[in-house]
């Protein structure tokens, strides 16, 4: 009887339920442990290499398929967000990721080492991935002691040794990870790499490398042999030869490989100019590799790592696969998913060695969803969303892709891909109405029509955010499952013989550990079973099994009414599942020893022990022994990889601050002789006493419970079937159909049975369903197979009818001068007899002879911007469809300039105007915001009329989007009830200085204002310069603050500032070295008509003598072209009164005209026109007489 002693204190307990071990395949990477006695109590757990969690630290990508390595495990890992909802979440059907368990490229972990890709794994195939181990330490608290309870069923009571050596990795102490690869068949190598991970820098700071070539009696340190100063981050091992050995050195300190080719005896260093993000190993030939950089670039190898070359940039993580034996062409073809320069997702294929931009295929023509590409056996998965809805695609041996179909309203938020063995697709949905459950399909031979095998199976979050599925298949039987489902919010376990058909509750034990009978009746009892693979390649799992000893499956469970996380114990069934026995009390690991013949358990808790149990009668009677001296503080145990395992490694620590202790265990003195043949018995596969199980009877030879005897290498499975008649067991429902209570398959409400002849063309036969399928690999024969086989039927003519047209992307909006790529579907009719014509709405029309060439779309450019009514139109023999599709073309927006007054009156309207370059943008929408409102106008038009309420600066902002582009701008308006105004211009030398932006007007502006005001408030004068050229602006007088009760005073004291301060006064400005002279050109009003008169004369004379001088006049100025593109940016004041003239730039006469018509008269300052610009308070004289017209004078207006 063992007891656990606590000599430690407690907060070494609490380092050991932070620290349990982290994952990495021991089987051909290299697996790694973390000590749980010295590391961080609470660790960002680096990446590891389990198939388990081949996706889980690799970048968020937007949610998308999973696949694990092979498609053997079985739960969803690596479950990130893709477009469309939270996989937990209520986000309702739109945008539903499809995921499979799992990454298909490269190592888990993002950096870890690649996993294997086996074709079939002797393995149970669980579909969830549990949390680490050291989360369920709380839950091996001694109860009390668990060894009495049993002490009857034990042999002796003397204690058992076996025969252990142990060794302590010397110097090694500070060190808190572990990478261990042990080489198995045949080979007694075994290699550890021991690190020091800092979890605060986040990188390997120290690392060790220690090598036994006796199966881990002895180890000897490398360091000397990969360089003292050389710091090691990963193991990787070949998988198609375990003597090759690839060390990764950490990046942070350099990028190099370290390469062995005689099982890390010696190793070559080369160094690479990327850093490696993971690996991935060709399933057949051992020199070629993969590797993703962490720039997301795709290299290759074709010499085990000595030289890389590049493949293709932008690649997905972890989407990247090479080819499949007896499926791709060429061996070296390689599957990715990368962004190409058109900046979309592809489906690409090439060669490693010819993946040029020519070379490159994409089985898949159009854009796919980002991480959404899984390629697993005889299968290829994708996601596209059009409409707002996920659609998924699968191509099975490589054939074209077509859509999967699942039952019409299940609209799934969350897919995952969970199995492909065995001809048929396993697909986890979680659909719109679900939160934490999931549904699971099943799928015909191809892959495309699935229909439901169990609703509300149990999903929850892993360690790294990563969707658990808890299904289970057994190994070694075909057609056992095991699911966790929700009922009522109870967990329940069911099993299932017929892959889905049929599930049942499991039945509980007759009896508990102590021989008294368990109260447990069906429906209202059961036994229920915790249905996780561990993610620690060191711990046995919550349930295991074995294809070498079909039938015997070992699982953590509790019995009761529901599964319960904290009163568990382990469970064993030696029948299939048929019927349990209580093992143990507490959660135990359990491995299988030669082929499964012996049971060996090891207690699961956070202290020190010493002690293992072992079985040789299947779980019925146990034996105890010890395996080291001291206790022990396990992290974790390595079992020969070798199907015949009889040696067992123990990793651990003594106490809190030890170095590494490995215990080798070896079993082979227990196995007192070889079996002979009177050591097997037969064993009848069955359900509940039903001998059929998958349309066969199976019989199985197994050793004889209590035969303590070896079964060797040469040990070979016998297995005697023969099929059964088909029942109606053997049969599922298919595509559309649904199961009644009388057990009969009835077509769905949504379902029209003759739709899935509407691809069938006249002249050509199709199966018509029965609303029956068999199960796939269900071997019966004869009975009712003829009654429910699919029957063949000649195609049926029909007209066209369910005519859609979609663009690829889903979207209604394209850009000038891109593809638009149109999508023509037809839910009824005969695609090879139907023409189809599709009108792109711009004078250009196509037309087919059937739907053959439109399979992969339809492309076209639009040339100029619009919205365009794209019409498709279906016709045949029989009748004829339309469909109309309406097209936004959009031409994006560059820029948008809000015009807009720069002072208004309060309560008055203002007009304001957006520009947009380029003009011929297309459809716009227009969304004004005026001050701090939080509702938006919207229009279709680039003006809006608008009333100010509130005095003082008024903020108007117009964003314009054009498509998926948004762009704005933001103006002031200064708002009052009254203010004085005067147009100001500028000789023309300053336009050479005019850069025409809003930085400059805006230094101009505060030029101006400090040339002119004096003796007026600051905020009282407001400068405008106008966009374009010639440069001009206006100046503005504002009213005081509350000065509404006395306006007329005050508007009358603005109009005389403006006469004292800016019509009788001349200025100069100082811009830079520029001095300019301001002159005052304007006049009051006259009231002599005489005065009048005069000037007119005096002015025409001048005209005319510039006229006919002009060419001997050095000193006339001539004001520069008005560039007339730019009149729609010149905003004047607005609400003039009425008997002041307007002015706008479309008034200011062209040079030629000026000559003819006008004259500016100027008062020069000392300077050369050259060295100074003229600023001029303008006023507007037109001359008549000789020239025809009568000279009047613009005063400075009064706006109220």
């Amino acid at each position: 009887m063992e007891k656990g002693t606590n000599c430690f204190p407690t907060c070494h307990t609490i380092f050991l339920a932070w620290t349990w071990l982290l994952l990495l395949s021991w089987c051909c990477t290299g697996a790694e442990i973390t000590c749980r006695s010295c590391s961080s109590p609470s660790p960002s757990w680096p990446a590891s290499s389990s198939r388990l969690r081949q996706e889980q630290r690799s970048p968020p990508p937007p949610r998308g398929l999973r696949s694990w390595p092979g498609g053997r495990a079985r739960g969803s890992a690596g479950a990130e967000p893709l477009p469309g909802g939270e996989p937990g979440g209520r986000a309702g059907p739109r945008g539903a990721p499809l995921r499979s368990a799992g990454a298909g490229g490269g190592a888990p972990g993002g950096r870890g080492p690649a996993a294997p890709r086996s074709r079939r794994s002797s393995e149970g195939r669980s579909r969830g991935v549990p949390a680490a181990e050291g989360q369920r330490g709380g839950r091996a608290q001694a109860r009390g002691p668990l060894e009495e309870g049993r002490a009857a069923r034990l042999r002796g009571a003397e204690e058992l040794r076996l025969s252990s050596t142990t060794f302590a990795l010397t110097g090694d102490a500070a060190h808190n990870q572990a990478m261990v690869h042990w080489s198995g068949h045949n080979s007694s190598v075994i290699l550890i790499l021991t690190k020091l991970f800092d979890f605060n820098l986040g990188s390997v700071t120290e690392s060790s490398l220690w090598r036994s070539t006796d199966y881990g009696t002895t180890y000897e340190k490398l360091n000397d042999k990969v360089g003292l100063k050389t710091v090691l981050s990963y193991l990787y091992v070949s998988p198609t030869n375990k003597r090759k050995i690839m060390l990764l050195s950490d990046p942070e300190i350099e990028s190099s490989i370290l390469i062995s080719s005689d099982e890390g005896a010696t190793y070559q260093k080369y160094r690479l100019n990327f850093y490696i993000q993971s690996l991935l190993f060709h399933p057949k030939q051992e020199e070629w590799i993969l590797a993703y950089s962490l720039d997301q670039k795709l290299y290759s190898s074709m010499d085990f790592g000595r030289k890389w070359q590049l493949m293709h940039e932008r690649v997905t993580p972890n989407r990247f696969y090479w080819s499949v034996a007896g499926l791709d062409k060429e061996p070296d073809l390689v599957h990715m998913e990368a962004r190409t320069a058109d900046g979309h997702t592809h489906y690409l294929t090439c060669r490693i060695q010819e993946c040029s931009e020519t070379k490159r295929s994409g089985p898949f023509s159009r854009s796919i969803d980002i991480s959404s590409l899984v390629v697993q056996d005889e299968y290829i998965f994708i996601q596209v969303t059009a409409g707002g809805r996920a659609n998924y695609y699968v191509s099975y041996r490589r054939e074209p892709f077509a859509q999967i179909k699942l039952p019409k309203y299940s609209l799934p938020k969350d897919m995952h891909i969970i199995s492909t063995d065995e001809d048929q697709v396993f697909a986890a949905v979680q659909e719109w109405n679900q939160n934490d459950t999931y549904n699971l399909y099943i799928s015909d031979t191809r892959g495309v029509y699935f229909t439901l095998a169990l609703e509300n199976v149990k999903s929850s979050r892993g360690l790294e955010g990563n969707i658990i599925i808890e299904l289970y298949e057994v190994a070694g039987i075909k057609g056992i499952f095991l699911a966790n489902r929700k009922i009522d919010d109870q967990i329940k376990t069911f099993i299932t013989y017929n892959k889905g058909r049929d599930w049942r509750l499991l039945q509980a034990p007759d009896t508990d550990l102590r021989g008294d009978p368990v109260v447990c009746h069906l429906p209202f009892c059961s036994l229920h079973l915790h249905l996780q693979l561990s993610e620690n390649p060191y711990s046995s799992g919550s349930i295991s099994s074995k294809e070498t000893i079909p039938g015997l499956l070992v699982a953590t469970g509790n019995i009761g009414s529901e599964l319960s996380y904290t009163d568990v114990g382990m469970f064993i069934s030696s029948d299939g599942g048929n019927s349990w026995r209580q093992i143990f009390e507490e959660e135990y690991n359990v491995w299988f020893l030669d082929w499964g013949g012996a049971l060996v358990a090891l207690k699961h808790t956070s202290v020190p022990i010493r002690h293992m149990w072992v079985s040789f009668d299947e779980g019925r009677s146990w034996s105890k022994y010890s395996f080291t001296s001291t206790p022990l503080f396990v992290d974790g145990s390595l079992v020969d990889p070798g199907i015949e395992t009889q040696i067992m490694t123990v990793f651990g620590h003594f106490s809190l601050r030890s170095e590494w202790q490995l215990v080798k265990v070896d079993y082979k003195s227990i196995f007192n002789r070889r079996c002979n043949k009177d050591d097997y018995q037969t064993w009848h596969l069955h359900n509940q006493g039903e001998p059929c199980v998958m349309g066969e009877r199976k019989i199985y030879k197994k050793r004889k419970p209590g035969a303590q005897c070896s079964l060797g290498r040469d040990y070979s499975q016998t297995v005697v079937s023969e099929p059964c008649v088909c029942g109606q067991g053997d049969f599922e429902c298919d595509y559309g159909y649904e199961r009644h209570s009388n057990n009969q398959c009835v077509p769905a409400f949504w379902f029209s049975p003759s739709s899935l002849s509407k691809e069938c063309s006249m002249g050509q036969s199709y199966l018509n369903s029965t609303g029956y399928r068999r199960i796939v690999s269900n071997n019966c024969t004869d009975g009712l197979r003829e009654k429910y086989m699919a029957k063949v039927e000649k195609c049926p003519g029909k007209a066209p009818r369910g005519l859609h047209i979609l663009t690829t992307d889903g979207k209604l909006v394209t850009e000038q001068g891109h593809n638009a790529t149109f999508i023509i579907l037809m839910e009824e009719g005969d695609p090879q007899r139907t023409n189809i014509q599709l009108d792109f709405g711009d004078g250009i029309a196509v037309s087919y002879a059937n739907f053959s060439p439109v399979e992969d779309g339809i492309w076209h450019v639009y040339k100029s911007a619009g919205i365009f009514q794209v019409m498709a139109y279906a016709e045949n023999s029989l009748g004829s469809d339309t469909a109309v599709l309406f097209l936004h073309v959009v031409c994006p927006v560059e820029h948008v300039q809000l015009s807009v007054p720069f002072v208004a009156i309060r309560n008055k309207d203002v007009n304001i105007t957006a520009v947009v370059w380029p003009s011929q943008a297309g459809t716009l929408t227009y969304f004004w915001w005026f001050g701090n409102s939080t509702k938006p106008l919207i229009t279709l038009e680039n003006s809006i009329s608008y009333v100010f309420t509130v005095e003082g600066m008024n903020t108007v902002t117009v964003q314009v989007a054009a498509g998926s582009t948004l762009t704005q701008d933001t103006k002031e308006i200064a708002v009052h009830e009254y203010f004085q105004s005067q147009l100001l211009s500028f000789s023309p030398n300053l336009d050479y200085h005019n850069p025409d932006i809003p930085e400059w007007r805006q230094d101009i502006g505060k030029v101006i204002k400090r040339a002119l005001v004096t003796g007026i408030p600051d905020e009282q004068i407001l400068v405008a310069v106008f966009p374009g050229l010639p440069t001009s602006a206006e100046l503005f007088i504002l009213p005081h603050k509350n000065t509404t009760e006395r306006r007329k005073s005050s508007e009358a004291d603005l109009e005389q500032v403006r006469k004292e301060r800016f019509m009788e006064h001349s200025y100069h400005l100082e811009m830079g070295y520029l001095t300019s002279p301001l002159v005052d050109s304007s006049t009051g009003h006259s009231s002599s008509a005489m005065l009048m008169l005069l000037s007119v004369v005096f002015v025409g004379l001048a005209v005319f003598l510039i006229y006919k001088f002009k060419r001997k006049i050095p000193w006339i100025n001539i004001y520069a072209q008005v560039q007339h593109d730019k009149e729609q940016e010149m905003i004047g004041s607005v609400s003039q009164s009425e008997n002041a003239p307007k002015i706008t730039l479309s008034e200011f006469t062209d040079p030629e005209e000026l000559m003819d018509k006008e004259v500016d008269t100027r008062v020069m300052g000392e300077r050369q026109p050259s060295a100074g610009v003229c600023f001029t308070v303008w006023v507007r004289m037109l001359v008549i007489g000789v020239l025809g017209e009568a000279v009047t004078m613009m005063p400075g207006t009064s706006r109220a």
